[in-house]
């Protein structure tokens, strides 16, 4: 199923004692488009500072009470590294971070989280993690995540033209893979809200807050409306694709 990361902000981050704290953001890698990171801002018990918990920390969703438990105490939590959210976090950053959890790398392996489509995966496999899991891809210390909440109203060009802007994401709860960016094509034409999947934007030009997708206006124009009230089911997701001419991604097959 697809949730929109808007409706998951503040949701409570409950560990194996007790809540730490409420959902604030997400980070998400920019070259998978996968939320790696949620951005998590704890309370009094944990001095009111902002921590990451990767999604490989995470049991079943309690989606109706609104809470991500976690296999994480709060002294465990208390005592993670000092990340600063608001700068851009490298890859060494993390490497100190997944290594004081025991987790291995999700780089590498040719699948989303490692060799695999899920975090939990990485998860089962913590107890015969071994340092020298870290190393590959060390020398690539370029930041790489992005804040889900800072690329909200990014302009969104198609091959002839503006379309819109983005209005927001939609992210598969098992792999939490970004599935669909939402655009709000109002400040065009008097239009609606459309998905755009990842695979069909073309490059991302941070530093001007744009994206360039390989669609035309028209194309975008007469795409199948987004409603979020209504969960996406295949068959939609089917006809969107069809619309464009794609063919189902991986992600989305998952």
């Amino acid at each position: 199923m697809l949730h929109s990361i808007k409706d998951l902000e503040n949701y409570s981050i409950g560990a194996t004692d007790g809540i730490i704290g409420h959902v604030k953001d997400f980070y998400f890698d920019d070259e998978s488009w996968v939320i790696r990171y949620l951005v998590v801002e704890t309370g009094e018990s944990l001095a009111h500072r902002k921590v990451l918990i990767s999604p490989i920390s995470l049991n079943e969703p309690n989606w109706q009470e609104k809470i991500f438990p976690v296999i994480l105490t709060k002294t465990q939590v208390r005592n993670s590294p000092d990340i600063d959210t608001d700068k851009p976090v490298s890859r060494q950053h993390e490497m100190g971070y997944l290594g004081y959890y025991g987790y291995p790398s999700y780089w590498g392996g040719g699948g989303l989280w490692g060799g695999g489509l899920y975090p939990d995966l990485l998860q089962a496999g913590a107890e015969n993690f071994a340092a020298e899991s870290h190393t590959a891809g060390q020398e690539h210390d370029d930041p790489h995540l992005r804040s889900a909440n800072g690329v909200m109203r990014y302009y969104v060009h198609a091959t002839d033209g503006d379309i819109g802007h983005v209005q927001g994401m939609l992210i598969d709860e098992r792999t939490w893979a970004i599935r669909y960016v939402i655009v709000n094509t109002s400040n065009w034409w008097l239009g609606h809200e459309v998905l755009i999947a990842p695979e069909w934007i073309d490059d991302v030009y941070w530093a001007e807050s744009k994206l360039e997708v390989s669609l035309t206006r028209d194309a975008v124009k007469h795409s199948p409306a987004y409603d979020s009230s209504i969960p996406l089911n295949p068959e939609q997701d089917a006809v969107l694709h069809r619309h464009y001419g794609r063919e189902i991604h991986s992600r989305h097959a998952a």
